[in-house]
């Protein structure tokens, strides 16, 4: 074998190498660490727990599928974690304050979630401000909004009103079923969540619509030329991620039982690092539903591990900063470096 022949040789099996890594090694660790605390902690391995797990990440894996819509055209909204909370609250005031039905209180919280969607998408798309900036202005109005709402209380049923009398309604049946609920064995968020990713993924990658929005992200002015309406695109995937994270909050006001005015402060951080995890998944190096989804469970089976094993509660944001930590590394530095090789390997050819 020739120094030549002997040097493609060694390119193949480095390429060959960074793309097994790029692609499964993210899917390794995730199976690595399921085995291992399945052998470490008995309960972790029980059907219970793991749709316990599932049904625990769901309002974050919901939230993460609205920032992965939006970082499909390129942008990142920095409102998820303060819509959701918006919606824990505007629920809870409907059904407590208002007396209205479980229905009424989530036709309410979906409008409320578009309507902050759209509000980003005319500041983004209209006004033109990047979407951190944008979003991060629609974070603290909103949150604001909420506590001006709620006269920056938490809202249980029956409360002292203002006026000194008890609030009227309470978190119904209805509502509550969004978590307690189940159909069959699978609980209503655990099933909800999967539906919502399959529904994701449908649009993305099956639609007309999707190759539109993965054609504005990618390159905004090619899609224009192409006739794809930019515009209108990108403020629909804002709104659907403000829908998303409406929903997100649904399931939690559901899970507490009343208007927690902190709910949904760590979601944001949560919502944002399972979406970025996805983009590593598979390799497929940009934002997917399924890889969101993978992401969410990652962090459910390392929070629910962390907890199995009696570590204290704050080692759980390290070990997410690990995790987005080895996913950035699978999704750039693995891929370029497979990219690099395939070129000089190509050249060399």
């Amino acid at each position: 074998m020739s120094a030549q022949t002997a040097f493609v040789a060694r390119e193949s099996i480095g390429e060959r190498a960074a793309r097994g890594i790029a692609t499964w090694g993210f899917v390794a660790v995730t199976a690595a660490l399921i085995l291992y605390f399945a052998i470490t902690e008995p309960n972790f391995r029980t059907v219970e727990n793991v749709f316990g797990m599932l049904k625990y990440i769901a309002p974050i894996g919901i939230a993460g599928l609205g920032v992965t819509l939006a970082m499909t055209v390129g942008g990142l909204d920095l409102s998820v974690g303060a819509n959701a909370g918006f919606a824990v609250s505007i629920s809870a005031w409907t059904l407590v304050v208002a007396g209205q039905v479980g229905g009424v209180s989530i036709a309410v919280v979906l409008v409320s979630g578009a309507l902050i969607g759209a509000f980003n998408a005319v500041l983004i798309v209209f006004a033109r401000i990047p979407d951190l900036l944008a979003t991060l202005t629609t974070m603290f109005i909103v949150v604001g909004l909420k506590l001006i709402i709620v006269d920056g209380k938490s809202i249980s049923s029956q409360m002292m009103l203002p006026d000194g009398s008890t609030a009227p309604g309470r978190f119904t049946d209805d509502f509550l079923w969004l978590d307690r609920g189940s159909i069959g064995f699978v609980s209503v968020p655990v099933i909800l969540f999967f539906a919502l990713t399959v529904l994701l993924w449908v649009v993305l990658e099956r639609t007309r619509w999707g190759r539109a929005l993965a054609a504005v992200g990618s390159n905004p002015q090619a899609a224009r030329l192409a006739g794809v309406r930019v515009r209108v695109y990108r403020a629909a995937a804002y709104i659907g991620c403000g829908i998303l994270a409406s929903i997100s909050g649904l399931l939690l006001s559901a899970r507490i039982g009343q208007g927690d005015v902190s709910a949904g402060n760590s979601l944001l951080l949560d919502a944002v690092a399972v979406a970025l995890v996805g983009v590593s998944v598979l390799g497929i190096g940009r934002p997917n539903a399924w890889g969101t989804a993978l992401g969410a469970v990652l962090i459910a089976v390392m929070v629910t591990g962390f907890s199995m094993a009696g570590l204290p509660y704050y080692y759980q944001d390290f070990g997410k900063g690990v995790v987005l930590l080895v996913a950035l590394l699978f999704s750039f530095t693995f891929r370029r470096r497979a990219t690099i090789i395939n070129a000089g390997s190509t050249t060399s050819s």
